[in-house]
């Protein structure tokens, strides 16, 4: 089937679930693009899987899909691949890429040949290999020169008032820094990704799985110094005068809970915005060093117990340990980079919008349409209108399934009172009778039991009393602010290497990610139990 055919540029109506049987998950993208997508973002996030991906695939095939404005990874392409040369995926995707999808479930395979897929894949993941030691030693470099980088660039656009400029700004400085940057995430989370996960396996074969997340808890070191944890910690340096509230700003005002979306104002558009972290930040309930200092006090105990029953192995895991924790600290630093680079996008579109008299439409084409505009080709604004009442359709609509099976019609989904919200297949007809016990991944250990406080954006935190229980579709940096005052989370799309269950590890507190359907069975007030090692949500009331 032609690419084109899940695409109508003129309407702004996208839909890669038309493109064939394909099976579709959004477990590990939802976190870093939780909302419905403008077309400016949507194009930024194909330069991380096109320009900055140096693998390809036999066939017109989309790595990542846009179904209906929400990014989605092609797991039914992962796994043929794989297949073509004698390797079953099937079972692996049941962990970090489908989460609480049934067992079951059937995954559609797309016919390649070994030869092809050779000829096509191999050459560039023998590529991504040979530049990943090379893009490593970069990133020290990349992470202590960004941030003034851009800081100068920011005021460069300032400056600008011709669209050549403007133009020459980003060919020959914004992009290419960009896809630059994003090659070095590629190169980083492969270091991190595998040999965390492995990790876990290992450990919790071992020692169980509470005292497995417990070791790969404290991944901060004794500074804190992780960038999910970061936003955080800086408020309480700023509350206790230790940290100014510039540097704060120029450290962490780039993070938010939109912060990829390009269209999401940003920190530096608000003048109130620290002013509002610290009231949540001061809020009772919080108390961000005796979580801390409990955590720790439980990773030594785990570890103690560890050395006390496998002696042989006390000096490689040690190494193992710290390997990894010293590659989440690094991938999470370039992340943040990236998103830092990614407002300054923003900058670069909301300049272009003033320049070219569009405003804040021009955040409804490309960035190649608004690079046109910017040249003097101004056919792609009659699309805008289109667009941007295609976009508030799709935002109106309640998250769609972390997994999809087939053609998605989202409408008809959300028209149907009977819509399973954790997955969709067409061959699988409504909701089954839901037990007392929901499930997905042990996310962090511990046993709690209390009220629900279902939240859909981290905006409406100041609902959230001290000893609730968030439950929420998937979190990211924008929601760490509210996790000291957190008795456990609950989320339906995550695995154990989400935000969510890092977090919520490094604090202490109960998590359970990926469940699925937890938001659609739970609502605020309700009485459950988390077993955070179990990955179990009993309701009680």
């Amino acid at each position: 089937m032609p690419r084109t055919q899940g695409y109508h540029p003129q309407s702004g109506e996208w839909n890669d679930s038309l493109l064939g049987e394909f099976l579709w998950s959004s477990v590990n993208v939802s976190e870093a693009v939780p909302d419905v997508m403008t077309p400016s973002t949507w194009s930024l996030w194909q330069v991380f899987y096109r320009d900055a991906n140096p693998i390809r695939v036999p066939g017109d095939y989309p790595i990542c899909g846009n179904i209906c404005g929400r990014p989605y990874l092609n797991l039914s392409l992962v796994v043929s691949l794989y297949r073509a040369v004698g390797k079953d995926m099937r079972r692996e995707l049941h962990g970090d890429l489908i989460a609480s999808a049934p067992p079951d479930l059937d995954v559609p395979i797309l016919a390649f040949s070994p030869l092809a897929v050779i000829w096509t894949v191999l050459p560039g993941m023998l590529q991504a290999q040979r530049y990943a030691g090379r893009h490593r030693q970069q990133i020290p470099r990349f992470l202590a020169g960004t941030p003034g980088w851009c800081r100068d660039l920011r005021l460069q656009l300032g400056q600008t008032d011709s669209r050549q400029n403007l133009l020459a700004a980003w060919r020959e400085s914004i992009r290419p820094a960009f896809v630059h940057a994003c090659r070095l995430l590629r190169s980083v989370t492969m270091s991190f990704s595998d040999p965390a996960t492995k990790l876990h396996q290992d450990l919790a074969s071992r020692v169980g799985e509470a005292d497995a997340n417990a070791l790969l808890s404290n991944l901060s070191g004794a500074s804190a110094d992780l960038e999910s944890l970061g936003p955080l910690v800086g408020l309480a340096h700023v509350a206790q005068g230790t940290m100014s509230r510039e540097n704060y700003l120029e450290r962490y005002g780039h993070r938010g809970p939109h912060e990829m979306e390009l269209f999401a104002p940003g920190s530096e558009e608000d003048l109130h915005w620290l002013d509002k972290r610290l009231a949540e930040f001061g809020q009772p309930g919080t108390d961000l060093e005796t979580l801390l200092h409990n955590q720790r006090g439980e990773w030594t105990a785990a570890w103690q117990r560890f050395e006390g029953h496998h002696p042989n192995q006390v000096k490689a895991t040690r190494c193992r340990i710290e390997m990894v924790a010293a590659a989440a600290r690094t991938r999470e630093a370039v992340r943040s980079e990236v998103t830092r680079l990614t407002r300054l996008v923003r900058q670069f579109v909301l300049c272009s919008g003033e320049l070219s008299g569009l405003g804040e439409g021009i955040f409804f084409l490309t960035l190649d349409e608004i690079t046109a505009v910017l040249s003097g080709d101004e056919a792609s604004k009659v699309a805008i209108s289109a667009r941007r009442a295609a976009y508030d359709k799709y935002v109106s609509l309640p998250a769609y399934p972390a997994i999809i099976v087939g053609a998605f019609d989202p409408f008809r989904w959300a028209s149907d009172p009977h819509r399973r919200t954790d997955f969709y297949d067409p061959r699988a007809r409504g909701v089954p009778a839901g037990p007392a016990t929901i499930t997905g991944f042990a996310g962090a250990a511990g046993c709690v039991e209390g009220k629900v406080r279902r939240l859909d954006r981290p905006e409406d935190g100041d609902e959230l009393q001290p000893g609730e229980i968030l439950v929420t579709v998937t979190t990211n940096v924008g929601w760490t602010p509210l996790f000291p005052r957190l008795a456990a989370v609950i989320t339906d799309v995550g695995a154990p290497l989400s935000h969510a269950a890092i977090v919520a590890r490094e604090l202490g507190l109960p998590a359970v990610v990926g469940c699925g359907d937890a938001t659609a069975r739970l609502k605020t007030g309700d009485r459950i139990r988390v077993d955070g090692a179990a990955g179990t949500v009993t309701i009680l009331a």
